[in-house]
C-alpha cells in the first residue's frame, strides 16, 4: 500500500509543555482512520502538526511523499476544524455559496466560479446528502447539517485526503450514526483517505481501518477482526481503563474503573 502519511519521531511544544512526544506512524492511502484519546492527550495538537499549521521541535513528517516543508499540493487535503459551524448565523451565505468557497485556491483566486465548479458543488453536496439545503442560508441549518455542510466545502476540491477534528461534537447519537456512515461511503466508493478525531470509540473499532491513540506518545494500530480494544485503549487511556464492545450491533461503552 502507498503511504499518504509519514511521521518519523515527531516532538511537538506548546508553550514550554511537551504536546507530542517522539511519535512515529504511517497512514496508507485508503485508510479510514480514528484519532482517539483522553481529553489534552494531543489530539489537535497532532493533526495541526500534520497539517503544518504548528511547527515542530523535532522528526519528520511526508505527506504524498513529500517533505511537509516543500510541500505544495494543500489543495488535495480537506480540513474542517471543531471551530468550522462557530460564526454569526446572520452571515448571508447559502450552502451552495459556502460550499463553492471550497473551489477558491491559489491558481484562482478572484475568479468567478464556471459550470465545472457549480457541477464540483452539486456533486459535493448530493455526496453529503443536503442537495435539498443549497439554497437555504446557512446560519439557518442544525449543527448536524453545518457540519455536514462544511465537510461538502472540503470535499468540492476532491481532496485525497480528509481531516476532521471532531466534527460530531453536540450531534445526537442518530445523526452521529448517520454521519460517520458517510464518511464510510465516501471511503469505500471514492478510495477517500480520512483522518478524523472521535470520542465516539464504538463508531472508530466498528467502521474505522486504524486507530491512534494518543496521550502525549502516539500508539497505531490497525482495526482487524481479531483486534482487542482494550490492548491499544490502554496504552492511551491508562491500565484503568477498560471498554466494552459489541462488534455485532456496532456498539460499544467504555467504564473508567476510577468512578
Amino acid at each position: 500500500m502507498e503511504p499518504i502519511i509519514e511521521v518519523e519521531g515527531l516532538t511537538v511544544k506548546r508553550g514550554p509543555t511537551e504536546a507530542l512526544s517522539n511519535a512515529s506512524f504511517m497512514i496508507e492511502r485508503g485508510d479510514y482512520v480514528g484519532v482517539v484519546g483522553p481529553n489534552g492527550g494531543g489530539k489537535t495538537t497532532l493533526v495541526l502538526a500534520l497539517l503544518g499549521l504548528l511547527p515542530r521541535e523535532s522528526g519528520s513528517i511526508r505527506i504524498m511523499g513529500q517533505d511537509i516543508d516543500t510541500f505544495d499540493q494543500w489543495e488535495k487535503v480537506g480540513y474542517v476544524s471543531q471551530f468550522a459551524i462557530d460564526f454569526d448565523a446572520q452571515f448571508p451565505l447559502t450552502v451552495r455559496e459556502l460550499v463553492g468557497l471550497g473551489r477558491v485556491n491559489r491558481k484562482n483566486m478572484g475568479r468567478f466560479r464556471n459550470k465545472e465548479d457549480w457541477s464540483a458543488v452539486s456533486d459535493a453536496l448530493e455526496l453529503m446528502n443536503i442537495s435539498d439545503l443549497a439554497n437555504k442560508r446557512i446560519g439557518a441549518l442544525s449543527g448536524g447539517q453545518r457540519q455536514r455542510a462544511f465537510v461538502a466545502k472540503s470535499l468540492v476540491s476532491d481532496p485525497q485526503l480528509l481531516v476532521l477534528d471532531e466534527p460530531v461534537t453536540g450531534f445526537d447519537p442518530v445523526t452521529q450514526e448517520r454521519f460517520f456512515m458517510q464518511l464510510a461511503n465516501l471511503n469505500n466508493k471514492k478510495g477517500l483517505t480520512i483522518l478524523i478525531i472521535s470520542h465516539d470509540l464504538a463508531a472508530v473499532f466498528c467502521r474505522m481501518s486504524r486507530v491512534l491513540c494518543v496521550n502525549k506518545e502516539v500508539h497505531s494500530a490497525a482495526i482487524t477482526e481479531t483486534t482487542v480494544p482494550d490492548e491499544i485503549l490502554k496504552k492511551g487511556y491508562g491500565e484503568h481503563f477498560h471498554f466494552a464492545f459489541h462488534r455485532h450491533h456496532c456498539q460499544g461503552v467504555f467504564v473508567d474503573e476510577r468512578l
